[in-house]
């Protein structure tokens, strides 16, 4: 008998909802990602996200030029991270929360980040 995580499947279908009401094909993809089973889906460090992750120097002062990642998956705490950065995920370790937390960045759930941009723009995945 398989067991079903059902905050997962809610997100998958929040995600394939938001891809059709807002024509954005990113949450598809993301949704795609996140239906794998467990042990295929993302396990991303944090030391990955910030080698990947536009740190914009230039304006470092204005948070709002943080980039925005989204991980199909699960955020861990290997590495470390000195700039700003928006990160949404299914799931994250505590070290990774705080490391993300101290860098001046923000942690989300998916969800948050839809609802915060509904279009996906300058969203970037990471698996």
């Amino acid at each position: 008998m398989q067991m079903q995580n059902l905050v997962l499947v809610e997100c998958i279908e929040m995600l394939k909802r938001a891809a059709k009401e807002h024509d954005a094909p990113i949450w598809s993809r993301v949704a795609e990602l996140l239906a794998r089973p467990r042990s295929r889906r993302a396990e991303v460090n944090v030391s990955k996200i910030a080698r990947y992750a536009s740190s914009s120097k230039s304006s470092s002062s204005n948070s709002n030029t943080s980039s925005m990642i989204i991980v199909p998956g699960k955020v861990l705490g290997s590495g470390s991270i000195e700039h700003p950065v928006t990160v949404a995920a299914f799931s994250f370790s505590n070290t990774a929360v705080k490391k993300i937390l101290n860098a001046k960045g923000k942690v989300l759930s998916i969800d948050e980040l839809v609802r915060m941009n509904p279009k996906g723009t300058g969203v970037r995945i990471i698996v």
